[in-house]
């Protein structure tokens, strides 16, 4: 073909020319068009098309065993802090299939989550799993009809969603791993590959934080299952067809053997809750019984999971990602709830042991 001087050029740049700009329409019939947006309007104007090949749509009808074709009324729902999800249907139930995001496989441990999924099996406690694949981490989920996520502001779904984390957390139920809350924290740093943080102050942000797990380690009541990422979006508040109300605890990406009451303080951080308010999570959790040392301590998992958090929105954030406001107000949170726990509690229990 004859080189012109449009060569490596973009396709607008010929518009230039001329009158600049104006394009002649090419007219033709409506019914000559198909407008095609989803995966099922390119199934049903041509079922042979390369791009119709998806391995998605592989796995789910390997795994309900059933024909490419039965996968319907597919819809992608809003991305979620780790993952993207779509929902679809097949055979008259809907399902959920969640796919990792970007740099997922450094963040999440496959393997655990679904030893998790293992030890949750058949206790009514989380969403029912049809598939998990602890290699890519590909899952699908029934999908929870006439349900909704916990309001982080109403009192009688707080009172539901902590009876329902207190009863969890009360079977004691055992996985071989722990969430190791300061070696994730370290473990976040190391993915910024050498780079600062934002926060100029962090190196003393984190010295502060590593002071406070003399405290908390020596206070923890018990180690049992926890969820690690116990908030209010991933409580799921069924009504069911006889009318009454079912709560399940989805995505346990980071459960593992933990201190229960981190859970509390994951809930309070994620909702961006104020002190009165965080006090009033406890209050309900602990059925207005909890003594001081562990409100402290609570107070202290507040300021280890902002900075656990605001971390990991650090890595988040050389991908691309930008959690904004969220990720600073979990800085927030490492650096107000340590003072809170040094100033109120821990010096004065110095104080105390010098007289």
């Amino acid at each position: 073909a004859e080189k012109t001087r449009y060569d490596n050029s973009f396709w607008e740049d010929c518009l230039f020319e001329g009158e600049g700009y104006r394009i002649g329409a090419k007219l033709v019939r409506h019914e000559d068009v198909h407008e095609i947006n989803t995966y099922e309007d390119l199934r049903d104007i041509d079922e042979e098309s390369e791009n119709l090949k998806s391995d998605t749509i592989s796995v789910i009808a390997k795994a309900l065993h059933t024909k490419n074709a039965e996968i319907k009324n597919i819809q992608i729902l809003k991305k979620g802090m780790t993952n993207r999800s779509f929902l679809f249907e097949c055979q008259n139930q809907r399902y959920i299939m969640r796919i990792p995001g970007e740099g997922t496989d450094k963040l999440i441990d496959r393997k655990k989550e679904v030893a998790v999924y293992r030890a949750l099996d058949g206790k009514r406690i989380c969403d029912d799993v049809i598939y998990i694949n602890e290699k890519n981490g590909y899952k699908i989920t029934k999908f929870m009809e006439n349900s909704r996520v916990c309001d982080a502001n109403s009192q009688e779904d707080l009172r539901a969603c902590m009876k329902v984390l207190r009863a969890f957390h009360n079977q004691n139920l055992q996985v071989k791993h722990t969430f190791d809350l300061y070696g994730q924290l370290e473990y976040y740093e190391k993915l910024w590959n050498g780079k600062k943080s934002i926060y100029q102050d962090y190196e003393v942000t984190k010295k502060h934080i590593l002071s406070l797990r003399k405290f908390v380690e020596s206070n923890i009541k018990k180690k049992t299952l926890t969820h690690i990422d116990a908030v209010p979006d991933n409580f799921m508040i069924q009504i069911l067809e006889n009318g009454k109300q079912d709560i399940r605890l989805i995505d346990w990406e980071y459960a593992g053997m933990q201190d229960p009451d981190l859970d509390i303080a994951m809930f309070s951080i994620y909702s961006l809750y104020e002190r009165e308010q965080i006090d009033n999570l406890i209050s309900i959790y602990y059925e207005n019984k909890v003594d001081l040392v562990t409100k402290y301590k609570i107070y202290a998992y507040v300021a280890i999971a902002g900075l656990l958090w605001s971390n990991w929105c650090e890595y988040k954030r050389l991908l691309g990602v930008d959690f904004g406001e969220y990720s600073l107000k979990q800085y927030r949170y490492a650096k107000v709830y340590y003072r809170i726990v040094q100033e109120e509690f821990l010096s004065h229990q110095k104080g105390e042991k010098d007289e």
